[in-house]
Order: C-alpha cells, then structure tokens, then sequence
C-alpha cells in the first residue's frame, strides 16, 4: 500500500523552514563569531555563504526529488545510483544517530527551556522529553495531513517571532560598536572558518530532509524545485536578519560572550521580561523541528524496509491513518532511549560530519541519471548545470576534509559508527534471500501440486462393483 499524496507547495516550504530552523539560530551565532576570531565580517560571510551553499544542494535536489518522487528520498538516489550498501548505511546513521539524535537533543533542550516556566525535579525532567517524543509521535501516526497541519502552524509562529525580535533588536540596538574585535585563542584564518562553516551548516542542516517524503508529494516535477528555492531564501534572510539584530544589540563581545544569544541580546534592549517571549518563541521552534525529522525521516526507513534491508514490518502502512506507523514508533522509541541514555549529543558531534559524506554523494547522483537519461522536454532542470551540483559537491567535501583534519578523533569516530552498519546490511540481506528462497519453495510445492490431477473415478463402474 503506498502513502498518499498530500503535501502541497505550501506545505513542503514551510516544512523545508521548519525542518532547518530549530533551536541553532539561538545559540550558534556565539559559536560562529568565536571561531571567526570576533570579526562580524567573517561571521555574516560564513552565514551567507553556507545559505548559498545550502541552495546549490537543494537546487541540486530539486531536479533528483522530481526526477524520482519515491518515499525515501535521499536514500532512494544513493541506492539507484551507487548500491545498496552505501544507501542503507545512510539509512543505518539517520535511524540509530542523526535524526533520532538530533529529536533527542531537541526533546532535551525543551524540557531545559520549560523549567524556566515549570519547576522540575530530576525525574520530571526526564520525563518531559518523553512526553515531547510520544506526542510528536501520537500526531505523526494519525494522519500525515494532520502531522502537515501542525507543522504549518508552528513553522509560521517562530518565523514570525525571530523576525519580529531580530526588527526590534535592529530598531533599538544599543550603542556597542558591531567592528569591536575581541582577542580569543590563535588559529588560521582558513582553519577558523571553516570550523564556523561547518557550525554554520549545523544551523541550515534540515532541507534535505524535505526529500525523504517525494512519494508524498503533489505534482513533485512542479513544487520540489519551487519549494526548495522559496524555502531557503527565507531561512537565509531569517538567519542574516537575527545575526545582525544580535550585534547591534549586544556588540561582537557581548555576543561571543553569551550562552543563549538570543535572550541575552532581546534582555538587553526591551528588558528581562522578555525572556519569558523569547523562550516560548525557542519551544515552538524546537517542537516544529521535532516534528519535521520525525514527519520525514521515518519515510526512509519504510523505504528500507520495502527494500528487504530493515525490519520488515516498517514498512507497513496503517490501513486508517495511511501513514508509516511502526515506522514512526520505531524511530520515536529510538529517540527516547538516546534522551534517557545521555549519549545522544555525543554521538550527534561524531556523525554529524559523517553525514555531509552522503549529501555529497546524493548530488554526484545527478550525474549518473543524467549519463542514463535525458531530462524530458519541460522538466526542471538545476540551473547552472553542471557547476551547481559541482560546487556543493566540492563545498561538501571541503567540509569532510577540514573536519577530518582538525578533529580527526571525532570524525574517526563517527565513520566508524556509521560502518558499524556494514554487518548489518550482509545480515538483513542474508535473511531477505532465505525469506524469497523460501516464498519461491512454497510458489513452487504450490504449482507442482495442483499439476498433479487426482485420479478420475468412474462412477457406472463403481455401481457395478457395488
């Protein structure tokens, strides 16, 4: 049974935003500007630059998603086009690591944010991540037009709020000067901003997620690439405006200076009564996030397990709801264990760098699609081909490299964990040949069985014998 095709235009761009902007542009501007050495100029580069970089992939994506609108996306075009295996262990890293992790870490840090307004003890703060997951799981399993709905509505309210706020910090900005430099701790220039392009791309990580639910989609040859390049101009113009309403309120060093930009900058001009706006504005974005990993993620494990390398029974559709169920469950259980395990931000650094090595690969599929078939007349196209997908294939592996070099641990690490998987996939396509072999044996006993006819009675022959 495949899923139903639901998402419009509207719906996918505010998913793309949703998906991107989560609690990053709250906290990361600090680290960017550090890592920049306190120069603004570095900083707001680092920002446009990886918003560019990010519309070359979704550009890029855009001619992959319309070309095969298929549930899972991403992983379908590294199937297709470079093997099983390196598709499911993308599959293997998002289901155990990132998208699990990443739910965990944002179900964490809304039940931090939320003790602000409710006292908790040690287990009530357990258990508020829970409840986040569960409920986010509840609304995704009833309906995917539901899961959309939600998803709509919180996308529009933080869009809403940061820039509301980021108006405000501009109107009213303080008298700190936005040129003051600060002396931090020596490092390259290159060195320094690639590890703030690489915080950076944190903060934008999410739009390709959009891609996991084509199969979804209404008329994907249309909305994906329209959706793509709407979606990211508006983060993109989110992220400059918040950034420079930062440094006008608080200055380079009062920016480098704070653990949650955002409240600190927002105190600073209109008052410590608005921390209370800003946090309720940082739960929502948090929430909205939350669901969007959940609403697209879970349709890359369904794809896998159509495929015969992932528990089967995920890939199962619940016959009301027409949506992924058990998928869905899955991955919220996952998601449960990290946040109880505390482990999951840990785990989330490692990978995290890991996962730019299938980005790159998914925009390497253009080429390979391109090499089989032309683009039918009328169809769109990436623009810039084929120096579009080049670019961010180069940027991707940039990004690879210089996260290699400077925390070679880490990375080591983290592709280590998403090797890990290797075992795995021989296993489930061990027991998928086993289960076809033995479906083909009954097929089989089934057709040799009714080739043999019972013998014909003749009836006037037994009357005479009787």
């Amino acid at each position: 049974m495949p899923l139903p095709r639901i998402f419009r235009l509207q719906d996918l761009v505010l998913l793309i935003v949703g998906a991107v902007i989560g609690s990053g542009i709250f906290l990361v501007p600090t680290v960017v500007l550090r890592q920049v050495g306190g120069s603004p100029y570095l900083a707001f580069l680092a920002w446009v630059m990886g918003g560019v970089i990010s519309l070359l992939g979704a550009l890029t994506y855009g001619e992959l998603s319309a070309r095969v609108p298929q549930a899972g996306g991403l992983y379908v075009h590294i199937r297709q086009c470079f093997g099983s295996l390196p598709a499911f262990l993308y599959g293997w890293a998002l289901f155990f690591v990132i998208s699990s992790g990443a739910v965990a870490t944002l179900a964490v840090a809304f039940s931090t944010y939320l003790s602000q307004f409710v006292a908790m003890d040690p287990t009530t703060s357990k258990l508020v991540p829970l409840l986040m997951i569960a409920v986010v799981g509840v609304i995704n399993v009833r309906g995917t037009r539901q899961s959309a709905t939600v998803q709509n509505w919180t996308t529009a309210l933080k869009v809403t709020a940061v820039l509301a706020f980021s108006i405000v910090l501009l109107l009213f900005e303080s008298q700190a000067s936005i040129y003051a430099t600060v002396a931090l701790a020596e490092r390259s220039v290159l060195s320094g901003f690639g590890l703030a392009m690489i915080s950076v791309l944190w903060a934008y990580e999410g739009w390709q997620y959009c891609t996991f639910s084509a199969g979804e989609v209404i008329d994907p040859q249309r909305n994906f690439p329209r959706a793509f390049l709407i979606g990211l101009a508006v983060v993109i113009l989110v992220y400059v405006l918040a950034n420079a309403g930062y440094l006008a309120a608080l200055g380079p060093s009062g920016v480098m200076s704070s653990n949650s930009v955002a409240a600190t900058a927002v105190s600073a001009v209109l008052g410590p009564w608005a921390n209370r706006l800003i946090t309720i504005a940082i739960l929502v974005s948090i929430f909205s996030a939350a669901n969007a990993f959940t609403l697209t993620s879970t349709r890359v494990y369904y794809a896998m397990a159509a495929d015969g390398v992932f528990f089967s029974r995920l890939a199962k559709v619940h016959p009301r709801y027409g949506t992924p169920a058990l998928s869905i469950a899955a991955s919220c259980c996952c998601s449960a264990v990290l946040s109880l395990s505390g482990t999951f931000q840990q785990l989330l650094t490692y990978v995290v760098i890991s996962g730019w090595i299938f980005y790159a690969l998914g925009a390497a599929a253009i080429f390979v699609y391109r090499n089989r078939t032309a683009p039918s007349a009328g169809s769109y196209t990436v623009p810039g081909y084929p120096w579009t997908p080049i670019l961010f294939i180069i940027a991707a592996c940039f990004l690879v490299l210089n996260g290699i070099i400077s925390e070679p641990a880490h990375a080591g690490v983290g592709i280590g964990i998403v090797l890990m998987g290797t075992p795995a996939y021989f296993a489930w396509r061990a027991l998928k040949s086993r289960r076809d072999g033995a479906t083909q044996d009954r097929s089989r006993y089934g057709a040799l069985k009714d080739d043999v006819q019972e013998p014909a009675i003749d009836e006037q022959h037994c009357c005479k014998l009787g």
